[in-house]
């Protein structure tokens, strides 16, 4: 529609509105005369501003016209020229290594700074960073030019196994070092895995660290002979806190649960401590039982049984004489734990056993640990041991032909077979502790169930994994 078109459509349209003003102002009153004013004011004003608004323009009538124009593209070399020119900053990463040195492991993280590394040679704090464990992440942070501006490792103190960071700054041509606490995030991990041919295969194969592996041989220690009781097939699941800093594992906690299948008889151990032992807990089955015995079954982590306790052939002597304990064959050195808590009674060297240590546990039981090729620090008369601690080491001193520990077990004084003799253990829970116990036990069974696949995702919600540990 033209222009003039839509013009004489607009007058047709008012006109018969204008034709009507002359009637409103003579047959009305003075009342009627001002709104009906008013209202042609308006309408007045609605019309004019209708006229003046543009009105849309027909697509066919724009005039289209084609523009073309040369962008000149920006300079990649002059904008390489500027960023190197600018100060930059490079981070790296590496891990100590076994006989490293500063240079080596400055040299890898891309550090080339003679006053950074006299600072760290010549500062008895910053040292700390000469003395780190092989695996310990070390960050650093350098310029253009190799310049250090931070290095930080993360350290363990011995104090409380806490982590600290150990961080040094460049200021200047001057450097600081400080001691940082670092924010720690707990987790839960949970791993199930099968025996091929050891333990510590098994745990290898699935993933956990070899802390938690000699934790599970402490938990089941008391009822499961991880030297000869392994058979292929068994099987197991743990549950075990982790600890990590900005996404970097720290190490690995305590185990919060465990079950084993050994030869088809399942063991299971549930971490659980009340509120009011300040923390001071222990390893319980599901069914609320201690798991601690009085005595383990081996004081070797890993071995296995060359003489057991029977009559034999004397292999120095060459008769026949009564052997009154077990034999484990072990390498030259490896730790010797105490079976059971108690005082030592006696440490010192002996005609046959060579060194040998004596450990009085009451009135009643005694154990020797005998051909140690040293004592442990603490074992002098007198000193009280904890079921676990290291009181030796595996040798070949006295009557023997090879590194081995014999181990005797003692009732009033009498030799008994440590591989048979009953033992007592500690008192189960009772009561109060008992119905908070089977709320953690319970939780633990369902989280089992479901990493093993013998139970429905939706059958049960999962509480969240830092009620594993609840008290």
């Amino acid at each position: 529609m033209s222009l003039k078109d839509k013009i004489i459509n607009l007058r047709s349209s008012i006109k018969p509105f204008f034709q009507q003003i002359p009637v409103l102002f003579t047959d009305s009153s003075r009342k009627t005369r001002i709104v009906s004013a008013s209202a042609v004011l308006l309408t007045l004003v609605a019309f004019g501003a209708a006229g003046v608004a543009p009105l849309p323009t027909d697509p066919d009538d724009v005039p289209v016209r084609a523009i073309s124009a040369e962008l000149e593209l920006p300079s990649l070399s002059e904008q390489i020229a500027k960023l190197e020119a600018q100060q930059q900053l490079y981070v790296a990463e590496d891990k100590m290594r076994a006989g490293d040195t500063l240079a080596a492991l400055l040299t890898r993280l891309g550090v080339d700074d003679d006053a950074a590394a006299g600072f760290i040679k010549s500062d008895s704090s910053a040292r700390a960073m000469l003395r780190l464990k092989p695996g310990t992440a070390v960050q650093a942070q350098t310029s253009n030019d190799g310049q250090l501006q931070m290095l930080r490792a993360t350290m363990a103190d011995g104090r409380d196994n806490s982590p600290k960071n150990l961080l040094i700054r460049r200021d200047g041509d001057k450097f600081s070092v400080a001691e940082e606490t670092p924010t720690v995030e707990r987790r839960v991990e949970m791993h199930t895995g099968v025996i091929r041919s050891s333990l510590f295969a098994a745990t290898d194969a699935a993933d956990i660290p070899d802390s938690v592996a000699s934790q599970i041989v402490a938990m089941f220690g008391t009822n499961i002979n991880f030297a000869s009781d392994l058979k292929r097939g068994d099987h197991f699941n743990v549950a075990y806190e982790t600890f990590w800093q900005d996404g970097q594992f720290l190490r690995a906690g305590r185990i919060l649960a465990g079950e084993f299948v050994n030869g088809g008889k399942p063991f299971q151990a549930v971490w659980f401590d009340d509120p009011d032992s300040n923390g001071q807990g222990g390893y319980y089955g599901f069914d609320g039982k201690s798991l601690k015995k009085a005595f383990l079954k081996s004081p070797l982590t890993f071995t296995r049984i060359s003489s057991g306790f029977s009559m034999r052939i004397h292999p120095i002597l060459g008769k026949w004489k009564k052997h009154t304990g077990v034999d484990f064959a072990a390498a030259m050195g490896t730790p010797i734990h105490a079976t059971a808590d108690g005082v030592i009674d006696f440490a010192g060297v002996e005609s046959g056993y060579g060194n040998v240590v004596i450990i009085k546990h009451d009135s009643k039981y005694s154990t020797v640990y005998a051909h140690m090729s040293r004592f442990a620090p603490t074992s002098r008369k007198g000193s009280k041991v904890s079921q676990g601690d290291v009181i030796g080491y595996v040798g070949m001193t006295g009557w023997a032909t090879g590194p081995h520990l014999h181990y005797e077990f003692r009732v009033a004084n009498e030799p008994r077979d440590p591989l048979s003799v009953v033992v007592p253990t500690a008192s189960p829970l009772a009561g109060a502790e008992l119905q908070r116990f089977k709320t953690v036990a319970a939780d633990i069974t369902h989280r089992f169930n479901l990493l093993s696949g013998s139970e429905a995702p939706a059958a049960k919600p999962a509480a969240p994994a830092t009620k594993l540990a609840a008290k």
